[in-house]
């Protein structure tokens, strides 16, 4: 395997208490941002959901010149929209659908047309329509004059735009939708924890999954705190991170397996330094490369994949972290202080120690903790 760094002797296990203390003030932050944002009267919401999950209004444009979609964001932008959805018609070259979010102080009406529709709820949703269509028009200004109303855009040659269609567009990420991602999460950490109990031990399993949610709670945590844009991508980049967290877990807990066989009178404290040590250079070659990447994309990917690479680039960092702060540390505590996950302990009597067993075999176990 390649090296970087070779010999590396770092006390891993020596330094998880500070490591983990780092992550409750994360965590703790964010608990505390979701809940005061949501408390605080007149607050805004515990995250900055976008127009995927609020609904909004849709407004079709029609262009002589059409501009760019970074522009028309800019647009909208300057307008106080900055969560708009843009889209370019893949039929008609000339036309822009443009979803900006739910008014600020405009109730919605129903999602859908219905027969039992109120009153109250049909000029609620015309309203929304109305208010958007007029935040759009005031951005989509700033290329020039739309066209009349009771002309076409080819018959009004001073016009530079016109507005062809507005309509009001309901949450596409609904609460239906959002109870299955977090039904797939939790399907996803079950299968993580069935196939490391099935392949090690369940005292590794434990590890792996407390890691997985470490992370993705650490990444909402970020989003709420500094209220990054939550949308479809956001939440794929997050079920995205549940196969990734667990990957240098797998890698290092498999070490950890080989060096219990091979170094039977070593403690599990420092057999775990070890294993961690053993696959850094691995760590930092396959890790890294995935880092750059996702750098690539937040500081060139623009607006459109903004809360996506953020997610990943946050996921990225706490993915790598949590297998040495997180996993490791659980694990050997639980074997240390548990010992009931497939752990068996033998009085030795000629020394009169436990040791865990490697390999699910009885052998000689040392103190593990310092």
């Amino acid at each position: 395997m390649f090296e970087i760094f070779k010999d590396i002797n770092v006390d891993w296990m020596g330094i998880r208490k500070p490591l983990i203390a780092i992550s409750i003030l994360i965590l703790l932050a964010g608990l505390i941002s979701a809940i005061g944002r949501q408390a605080s009267p007149g607050g805004t919401n515990a995250f900055n959901l976008g127009v995927d999950f609020q609904g909004g209004t849709v407004v079709t444009g029609k262009f002589r010149q059409k501009p760019s979609e970074d522009d028309i964001r800019t647009a909208l932008e300057n307008q106080g929209v900055r969560d708009a959805v843009i889209q370019s018609s893949l039929d008609k070259p000339d036309e822009v659908l443009i979803k900006v979010p739910l008014p600020e102080g405009v109730e919605t009406g129903q999602t859908t047309p219905d027969a039992n529709q109120t009153d109250a709820a049909a000029a609620a949703q015309n309203t929304q329509v109305t208010v958007g269509r007029e935040i759009v028009k005031k951005a989509l200004d700033s290329f020039g004059k739309e066209a009349e109303p009771t002309q076409s855009l080819a018959e009004d040659t001073n016009a530079a735009y016109k507005i062809v269609g507005t309509d009001f567009v309901g949450p596409v990420a609904g609460e239906q939708l959002r109870n299955q991602a977090v039904i797939a999460t939790l399907l996803g950490m079950v299968g993580i924890l069935l196939f490391i109990a099935f392949r090690y031990d369940w005292t590794y399993a434990a590890g792996a999954v407390i890691a997985v949610l470490h992370d993705v709670l650490i990444t909402l945590a970020f989003f709420s705190v500094f209220q990054w844009e939550v949308s479809l991508t956001v939440l794929a980049a997050l079920l995205t991170l549940v196969g990734f967290s667990v990957n240098d877990s797998i890698v290092i807990f498999d070490r950890i397996r080989e060096n219990l066989t091979l170094h039977r009178g070593q403690s599990l404290y420092k057999l775990t330094n070890d294993s961690i040590n053993q696959t850094m250079s691995r760590t930092i070659v396959t890790n890294g490369l995935v880092f750059l990447t996702v750098l690539a994309l937040v500081i060139f990917g623009g607006e459109v994949l903004r809360g996506f690479s953020l997610a990943l680039f946050v996921g990225s960092i706490t993915g790598t972290y949590s297998t040495i702060a997180i996993a490791s540390p659980i694990a050997i505590w639980w074997q240390d202080k548990i010992g009931a996950a497939k752990v068996k302990d033998v009085e030795v009597k000629q020394q009169g120690e436990k040791l865990a067993s490697a390999s699910r075999r009885s052998v000689t176990r040392r103190p593990v903790t310092r």
